[in-house]
């Protein structure tokens, strides 16, 4: 059944189209290992830093602004990696994550969203990983190889 509005500027009944919501994730590369934050709100558990992009921000501006409110570091060398589109990637609506790499240092101090952030090792990481981010890192892994 499809869902109806009506339009703010003319009254006219109008289908309300859903459309997925843009992220980013970042893979941030300190020497041999990967900084991942432990989120701060559901759904609970460790991710990569990431979020939603603004209005009027591109990709990139959003994983070098989620990166350095998440972890309180400045990336270099951003580089896209893949995109990510499962509609249940998220269990809280349909996203998008356009995921990208970048190198940074200095130690990783948790903000915004996280309530942790740390640094793992790639053969020592934690699991279960919230949303994809297993698949996302072992795509990366796979690909470091």
């Amino acid at each position: 059944m499809q869902a109806f509005y009506l339009c703010p500027h003319c009254g006219k009944e109008t289908v309300k189209h859903r459309n997925p919501f843009p992220t980013v994730d970042i893979i941030i590369k300190i020497e041999e290992c990967i900084v991942l934050i432990e989120r701060r709100n559901p759904p609970h558990g460790w991710a990569l830093p990431g979020g939603f992009v603004d209005y009027g921000e591109s990709l990139e501006e959003a994983a070098i602004r989620e990166a350095y409110e998440e972890t309180g570091l400045k990336v270099e060398k951003l580089r896209q990696f893949r995109a990510y589109s499962d509609p249940d990637r998220d269990p809280r609506q349909h996203n998008i994550s356009m995921v990208f790499t970048a190198e940074a240092s200095g130690e990783p101090k948790a903000g915004d969203d996280a309530q942790n952030a740390r640094l793992f090792p790639l053969d020592n990481l934690p699991a279960p990983l919230c949303f994809d981010h297993t698949r996302i890192l072992n795509d990366y892994i796979a690909g470091e190889k």
